[in-house]
């Protein structure tokens, strides 16, 4: 099965990277990749993780690091519910500023190895660093993740995908993407309408919506709210706007619509949601592989 092309650039924002606590009631099959590695900490459930041809049960305490462009995708027990990850998620562009730094010549070996994925078995002294770093301020974020980094990089992982599995590679349809995207996340707080996106890719709406669908997994309007609430979530949690203000600031046109949409996506409303971000970071709640 062919994966699906992630788009993480738009979901960060303004932020060199990022850092998030994963709340679903089960991993459900997403065959995906993106440029940006990814490091994620199991913390509730278990089932089977696939990376590259490499197919492992994973359970709480499961620490992967995976790089640029390799697909991936966890899948949930059956039975499974209540599951929850850390997910960690930085481009090449910010690491490799710090990786021409000789102290940090064993982490550059790390990521060099993370092309095929990597495995850490049983790091417990490190799940409560990253149980706690997507709350951090940004400054102690970035020194925290290189503390976390540099951890990793004295272990002695296990490589997941064999030598002989080859990475998803750019090709044109991966540039028509990114420019999609890069252009939505530019865009964000107007309407976008699709005969726009369509003349910047050179096709016509109904090819479009086709190449779009077939490229992510998911439509453009789809798309396009998944991008608003993600910017309207950074804005919940990083200023003071009323709920009304950040709508129309990410692109709503009417503060229903954006409750309707917000509800769908994050199963909470604006406003609850905000209000568990600062409960949650007043009591530095952490998982429970911390515990």
């Amino acid at each position: 099965m062919k994966p699906f092309y992630e788009d993480i650039g738009s979901k960060k924002g303004n932020q060199s990277f990022l850092a998030y606590q994963l709340d679903v009631p089960l991993f459900e099959f997403k065959w995906h990749y993106h440029p940006e590695y990814e490091l994620t900490l199991i913390i509730e459930g278990s089932g089977k993780r696939l990376v590259g041809d490499s197919h492992e049960n994973f359970g709480p305490g499961d620490l992967v690091l995976i790089g640029p462009s390799m697909p991936h995708t966890w899948v949930s027990d059956p039975m499974e519910k209540d599951c929850s990850a850390i997910v960690i998620q930085f481009p090449t562009a910010f690491i490799n500023a710090f990786l021409s730094l000789p102290e940090f010549k064993k982490l550059a070996e790390l990521l060099d190895l993370s092309a095929r994925g990597l495995y850490f078995p049983g790091k417990p002294a490190l799940w409560k660093a990253l149980c706690r770093l997507p709350a951090l301020p940004g400054p102690e974020k970035i020194v925290q993740l290189l503390s976390i980094l540099e951890q990793l990089s004295q272990q002695q992982p296990l490589i997941l995908a064999s030598q002989n599995f080859i990475p998803v590679t750019g090709g044109e349809n991966e540039t028509r993407i990114n420019k999609v995207c890069r252009y939505v996340q530019r865009n964000i707080d107007r309407k976008i309408g699709l005969d726009e996106v369509a003349g910047l890719v050179n096709l016509s709406e109904a090819a479009f919506c086709k190449f779009f669908r077939r490229a992510t997994g998911k439509t453009f309007s789809d798309y396009v709210n998944d991008v608003r609430i993600s910017r309207a979530c950074a804005l919940l949690t990083g200023s003071d706007q009323p709920v009304g203000a950040i709508a129309y600031s990410c692109g709503f046109e009417n503060l229903a619509y954006f409750n309707r949409v917000f509800l769908k996506k994050k199963s909470i409303n604006p406003k609850a949601f905000r209000q568990n971000f600062f409960r949650f970071n007043s009591t530095q709640v952490a998982g429970k592989p911390v515990e």
